[in-house]
């Protein structure tokens, strides 16, 4: 019997927890399954708990290459071993550096189908037109082999044609997606109980990094306001960062020091039951979002979202339909789209549905990862 091709998956990535990449390689590794071939997922660090029992499949690998998305000699040489051991047909780097020496390193072994996917969010104020000549044209050699870059959303696949990251013809516009399987839990109940939540009070939700690029004192000050107004209301953050110890901290000696609930990481926000718990999910990222994941997954499970109108957020989320999209750093807007949620269940109800909806149609994953296979089939010819 012939052996299997295989695609090989690259990730600059610690799977702690199960999130938007660790459902894509469990979707994408049962693809490739169903046409033939293995799959090889290598990040930098072993998968445990329930990240290892999700990708454990017939057809799937695990590689670990701690010096992943690094510079250097020594990186070099890791990741030729495991293209030596694997020899895969097919390459995708997942998060690693736009200029990079991966490209190339594939091309020396032999690997003709090499993709890279842009998961970037770009910084305050910060715009492609502004890198240099000589940085774009650094970057057109060092991706000159591959054979498609991938963007998640039409903002990355602008920013990359205006960086000059690859020919505009090479870049191509794939969505994340969310695995919609799991987004149909009823354990609103259980999270309330599981943190504390006290009964009867209405639930405004953020999952994402502690840190400042993601608004997280915007949602502490626009929560201040709204329980100003409102005092009903439990303020619920989900995540790790710098500036967990710090926030919490404040928050705790503040006089709305029980209103506000500090989850940490959860391994799994999803199936936890953090935004089918929530009544208001918000994302008031300052930093350009490249996609925003946890608004498609708010969404998923209908749930109405107010974000920021940054990156690529305005293609998830219609302003007014499936959710509210303010300025970024205006919380005073949004308390204002918050209580307006909290006001009218219809209004939330409406938009959640609405939400749900669009999730279903353009964001739903295995319709994404199976775009991505047929791209992949496209440079195979009848090989795939």
């Amino acid at each position: 019997m012939a052996e299997r091709p295989t695609v090989l998956s690259a990730f600059v990535v610690d799977p702690k927890r199960v999130g938007g990449v660790e459902t894509f390689c469990r979707e994408l590794s049962m693809q490739l399954d169903a046409r033939g071939w293995n799959s090889t997922l290598c990040f930098t660090a072993e998968p445990f708990g329930n990240v290892k029992r999700l990708l454990t499949l017939p057809n799937v690998s695990i590689e670990v290459d701690s010096t992943l998305g690094q510079r250097g000699w020594k990186s070099t040489r890791e990741f030729s071993r495991i293209l030596s051991k694997h020899r895969p047909r097919i390459l995708h780097l997942h998060f690693t550096p736009h200029v990079s020496h991966y490209p190339w390193l594939a091309r020396f072994h032999w690997i003709r189908s090499i993709y890279l996917t842009d998961y970037l969010s770009r910084a305050e104020g910060e715009t492609a037109e502004r890198v240099s000549f000589l940085r774009r044209a650094i970057a057109r050699v060092a991706n000159w082999p591959l054979t498609n870059l991938i963007a998640i959303s039409g903002f990355n696949a602008r920013e990359c044609a205006a960086g000059s990251l690859a020919s505009p013809s090479k870049i191509i516009r794939i969505y994340n997606g969310v695995d919609l399987s799991r987004a149909n839990g009823n354990n609103r109940a259980s999270f309330r109980a599981r943190h504390g939540i006290p009964d009867g009070r209405r639930m405004v939700l953020q999952v994402s990094w502690i840190i400042p690029e993601k608004g997280i004192a915007d949602f502490l000050e626009a929560a201040r306001l709204v329980l100003e107004t409102d005092p009903d209301v439990q303020f619920v953050l989900v995540g790790e960062g710098a500036l967990r110890e710090e926030l919490t901290r404040e928050t705790r000696e503040s006089v709305w020091a029980d209103h506000f609930t500090w989850t940490g990481l959860l391994e799994d926000p999803l199936l936890d039951g953090a935004y089918t718990a929530a009544d208001v999910v918000c994302q008031l990222s300052r930093w350009k979002e490249a996609f925003g994941w946890t608004n498609a997954e708010a969404m998923a499970c209908g749930k109405p979202v107010v974000a920021t109108e940054v990156g690529g957020v305005p293609e998830i989320i219609e302003d007014g339909v499936s959710g509210f999209l303010i300025r970024p750093r205006h919380p005073a807007d949004a308390a204002d789209r918050i209580l307006r949620l909290l006001r009218d269940s219809d209004l939330r109800e409406r938009m959640g549905a609405s939400a749900k909806q669009r999730v279903a149609e353009k964001f739903d994953l295995r319709t994404n990862v199976t775009e991505l296979v047929r791209l992949y089939a496209s440079s195979q010819g009848n090989g795939f």
